[in-house]
């Protein structure tokens, strides 16, 4: 699968984007139409064309690091049901195949419950991925997307790195011990605020842990 290399090029040549802080989603200042962003990590964008709508385009804003770490990791997982498939890859960007869905942090914001079933595909992606020499890394519910009621992962970018961190351990206990007994069937919007200052507030937490243990 392929995008028109003229329309490619027009879009790269085009798309303006920035990454002003590492620990932040990208900022796109300038979209050509009839481009749409489909979302933002905090290294690089994610956009869409009407004429390819299974395909997605990421670009790596200018002085952000890791696309030949991902362009590595999507070779090892190939074909995958779990995780998108990579078809082209250039200096700054990938085409990649588009995984449908709503991030689980969307869920929680939206009030759309999560099944379990979710969070047991996410356990066995991670598996696969660990299975074929891989250290799922930065799994988080903006990386994690359902659709239909089952769990697709996303962003693989850190997947090399020597160590696993914790950030899905955590949230899958979260799940567990208060979302699925407490909030999965009462359909509670949960503020953008809040789920900012709970992202936030769990990155400080993490900072201090590894200080106070080290």
């Amino acid at each position: 699968m392929a995008i028109n290399e003229e329309i490619l090029q027009h879009f790269l040549r085009e798309v303006r984007l920035e990454s002003p802080s590492p620990v932040d989603p990208v900022i796109v200042s300038h979209l050509p139409e009839p481009w749409e962003l489909v979302g933002t990590g905090n290294y690089a964008g994610v956009f869409g064309h009407p004429d390819y709508p299974d395909l997605v385009v990421k670009v790596y804003a200018p002085g952000r690091p890791g696309i030949e770490q991902e362009k590595k990791v999507y070779e090892k997982l190939g074909e995958s049901r779990y995780f998108p498939v990579c078809y082209q890859a250039g200096e700054h960007f990938l085409v990649l195949k588009r995984v449908r869905g709503i991030s689980l942090f969307d869920c929680v914001r939206y009030g759309i419950p999560i099944p379990p079933q979710v969070i047991e595909d996410v356990e066995a992606a991670l598996a696969e991925a660990r299975a074929k020499g891989l250290h799922p890394h930065d799994v988080h519910g903006k990386n994690v997307l359902m659709y239909q009621g089952r769990g697709y992962l996303i962003d693989v970018s850190d997947y090399l790195k020597p160590h696993e961190d914790t950030k899905w351990r955590d949230l899958r206990k979260a799940y567990y011990r208060i979302y699925l007994p407490y909030l999965k069937d009462r359909g509670w919007k949960i503020p953008l605020w809040v789920l900012d200052g709970v992202r936030k507030g769990y990155r400080v937490y993490k900072k201090w842990k590894r200080l106070f243990s080290s």
